[in-house]
């Protein structure tokens, strides 16, 4: 059960990923040349880290924003993504200093690291936005249809989404609209960021150093992006939902609810400790998954974005699949989860340590902008399904 022993529960989310960290990275990653054995290791940090830590603190995440919301007013959207963003923020920027440790030393392995950082960064969005989309198509098809459909046909183990008619309740029409404004927002932060580095953003010599065209964001460019992107998640991060009604809370929740707001920020901080420390030891094991298999740096980066996003995929699943107004949440914190992960690459920028290829800048950011605006779309067409 969630609720038996929660608090010794996010002392094992730690305690595992200490190890991972401390254990398996340094005496069988770090500690042999033999490959069987690192392949071991990023298998061990595979699974433990997103089968057991992401997925346990994406669950604390998930139980504890709707009461948060509630006390502090903030939207939940917005508090569902300070946690669920850590995770890839945190890859990106533990790359990222690692990338500026060995650039004295290893010039050619900081690059590969800090296109790590950047394809983390920035490849996370586009599972998240996309995922997104699936949830929301597919909850348009029961609302068209006027019956339950499976969200994974013909798989029933991903869930059932019904009707928004048959919802519990509804989100509000106010709440889609903030939804499409953040989402819009976060285009033109993505739109900013490609533009800059590649009028600013070329590195000289790459040729040369990379094997290729390189570009990075600037120190200007980073400052300006973490401004803005701060200023956004201020103007956004008032909630538009009504609070929950009490009988309406789930068993979970209202094992939150009956908590003090410290205890609940000490279990969302015991959670970021979790992921912080899985983070680190994933960013190593993906550059050891290069090595061994020859992968280029930024597609095992776009990899490592995959799972630094899934505490957000996992969250707004769970919020689909079970509606009780949650929906709206799920949405807004998608836009949220994204715009904090283009804040982790603006710190990252500013430490100097992000870095991407000619081809798959182009590719990401194309991708992310099309993924944008499929999810505006989808958001649309539900939000016509409520006012009818």
């Amino acid at each position: 059960m969630f609720l038996k022993n929660q608090w010794l529960k996010l002392v094992a989310y730690v305690v595992f990923a200490l190890g991972l960290r401390f254990i398996i990275v340094d005496y069988m990653l770090e500690g042999t040349t033999e490959w069987w054995i690192q392949s071991l290791a990023i298998m061990i940090i595979f699974v433990v880290g997103i089968g057991f830590v992401f997925r346990g603190t994406a669950k604390v995440i998930e139980e504890t924003t709707d009461v948060l919301k509630d006390r502090t007013k903030l939207a939940g959207g917005f508090l569902q993504a300070m946690g669920t963003a850590f995770p890839d923020m945190v890859i990106g920027v533990m790359a990222a200093i690692i990338s500026l440790q060995v650039r004295d030393t290893d010039y050619l392995r900081a690059v590969n690291l800090a296109i790590i950082a950047a394809s983390t960064t920035f490849g996370s969005n586009v599972y998240n936005i996309l995922h997104a989309v699936w949830c929301i198509y597919r909850q348009n098809l029961a609302n068209a249809r006027k019956k339950t459909v499976l969200m994974f046909p013909p798989f029933k183990a991903g869930g059932r989404l019904k009707p928004v008619k048959d919802h519990t309740i509804k989100p509000s029409v106010k709440e889609m609209d903030g939804a499409i404004r953040i989402l819009t927002a976060l285009t033109l932060l993505t739109a900013f960021v490609a533009i800059s580095m590649v009028l600013f953003g070329r590195v000289k010599d790459s040729a040369n150093i990379y094997g290729g065209d390189l570009y990075q964001l600037v120190l200007p460019v980073g400052i300006a992006l973490f401004l803005m992107a701060v200023g956004t998640l201020y103007v956004f991060r008032k909630s538009d939902r009504p609070e929950s009604p009490v009988a309406e809370i789930r068993e979970e929740e209202r094992y939150y609810d009956k908590k003090s707001s410290m205890r609940i920020w000490a279990d969302l901080l015991l959670a970021g400790v979790a992921i912080l420390f899985a983070a680190e030891s994933m960013v190593k094991s993906m550059e050891t998954f290069s090595h061994l298999t020859h992968i280029p740096f930024v597609i095992t980066g776009i990899l490592a974005g995959l799972i630094g996003c899934m505490g957000e995929m996992i969250v707004v699943h769970n919020f689909s699949v079970n509606p009780k107004g949650r929906i709206g949440d799920a949405i807004v914190g998608v836009g949220m989860d994204n715009i904090v992960t283009i804040m982790g690459a603006s710190i990252v920028a500013i430490m100097g340590g992000i870095f991407l290829g000619g081809n798959s800048l182009i590719l990401i950011f194309v991708i992310i902008l099309a993924a944008n605006t499929l999810l505006i779309e989808q958001i649309a067409r539900f939000k016509n399904y409520l006012v009818r």
